[in-house]
């Protein structure tokens, strides 16, 4: 058995491409070729160059030591922060402005929920010389500000989702509609391994870059290549698609997904999706999302932009329906307790998002031999006015 997708983009019963018929000749392009083009000697040489030039790869694997004293066990956290542009977003982006321009698309567009995606997606559209348009919420606008001066900084063009809960899903909504339109010149840089077949796999492998260097930094750390435990926040999931990439099929590894339970689980403001979701179609792929009765999709809520999604990817889905990985929904007081700590006790202050999958170590106990990694996908730049807020600084 196989944790991965198999060729027709299902893990096990999730995945598939739902899609319009207007998109279907979009997406059948992509698909025939996605494999191919990333398996190039070219591609790879190109992928490879601008992640260690451009991103700064490889990331460090950073043991922190005053976190693990604490709680008793070693943990050691994936520096994604320090990618450029501050997240771990950047190395799929990379990977798809390569795919466009190999596919002879000549516009971009994209999605974004806390800014991250469409910062590193007007990244690369700048590098690369091509026009980029980028969809965000109207709320998620007022709420990460810098950000959105960064993609006008870098010449993207956003335009507010202004429908809906004016979040991640509108965004993404809008986005389908652009593409729907524009369909022969337009590629759709999706941030998250979401959407229909072969977004999540397609993304899922940029992001295993991840998982490929822990390999080898933790051989050198440990003596070993494979921790105890792989930890990351899932929102749409692709932080957590990359690092738990290459020890999906491997059972001797602990599978740790971190969800946003907002105010509580229950509490009618949350994002906890594998706690409340039941199997539907989102955005062009069967997964698991947050539904009412009749099966209109309910508005999700977190603190953090980044995981106020109200599905998961189909990988992630998966994995939470076989069992394969723990889910644990943390709520926003304590994700924002979290990411104060590593601030105080390792002088990293994580990106919100970060700090719910740092939060588990409050009530999950571990051996004292045990390896944890963490992905520190983010950096809290973005987020320091919700800190401020929060605790008043």
């Amino acid at each position: 058995m196989t944790y991965q997708a198999d060729e027709k983009g299902y893990y096990g019963e999730f995945g598939g491409a739902y899609i319009p018929e207007m998109l279907y000749p979009n997406v059948e392009d992509l698909r025939q070729q996605y494999v191919q083009i990333m398996q190039e000697e070219s591609f790879q040489k190109e992928f490879k160059d601008l992640l260690k030039d451009y991103v700064g790869r490889p990331t460090p694997l950073y043991f922190a030591s005053r976190l693990s004293e604490k709680y008793n066990t070693k943990i050691y956290l994936k520096r994604e922060d320090l990618c450029h542009t501050g997240a771990h977003k950047i190395n799929n982006t990379i990977g798809q402005i390569l795919m466009a321009k190999r596919l002879g698309k000549t516009r971009i567009i994209a999605e974004t929920g806390a800014g991250q995606h469409g910062v590193a997606t007007a990244t690369v559209c700048a590098l690369m010389g091509i026009e980029c348009i980028v969809y965000m919420g109207e709320i998620d606008i007022d709420r990460q500000a810098p950000n959105v001066a960064r993609m006008k900084m870098l010449g993207a063009t956003v335009i507010p989702a202004k429908s809906g809960s004016r979040t991640l899903k509108d965004a993404t909504n809008e986005a389908i509609r652009d593409w729907i339109n524009n369909p022969v010149d337009t590629h759709y840089i999706i941030g998250s391994v979401v959407g229909p077949h072969p977004y999540p796999d397609m993304v899922a492998r940029f992001q295993s870059v991840i998982s490929e260097e822990i390999k080898s930094q933790l051989l050198e750390k440990e003596g070993r290549e494979a921790p105890d435990y792989v930890v990351a926040c899932v929102g749409g999931g692709s932080n957590a698609a990359g690092i738990y990439y290459h020890y999906l099929d491997d059972l001797k590894v602990g599978i740790i997904a971190v969800e946003a339970a907002g105010k509580g689980v229950l509490s009618g403001e949350s994002a906890a999706t594998s706690a409340l979701g039941k199997e539907g179609i989102i955005h062009g792929s069967k997964t698991l999302l947050m539904q009412s009765p009749d099966g209109q999709i309910t508005e999700p809520y977190s603190i953090s932009a980044g995981l106020d999604y109200p599905g998961i990817g189909p990988m992630h889905a998966n994995l939470f329906r076989t069992g394969r990985a723990e889910f644990i929904s943390i709520t926003d007081e304590d994700a924002m307790k979290a990411g104060q700590e590593l601030a105080k006790l390792e002088g990293i202050i994580p990106a919100i998002e970060t700090s719910h999958a740092l939060a588990i170590f409050e009530d999950h106990k571990f051996k004292k031999d045990d390896v944890i990694v963490v992905n520190l996908s983010g950096r809290g730049d973005k987020d320091l006015s919700t800190y401020i807020e929060y605790f008043n600084l």
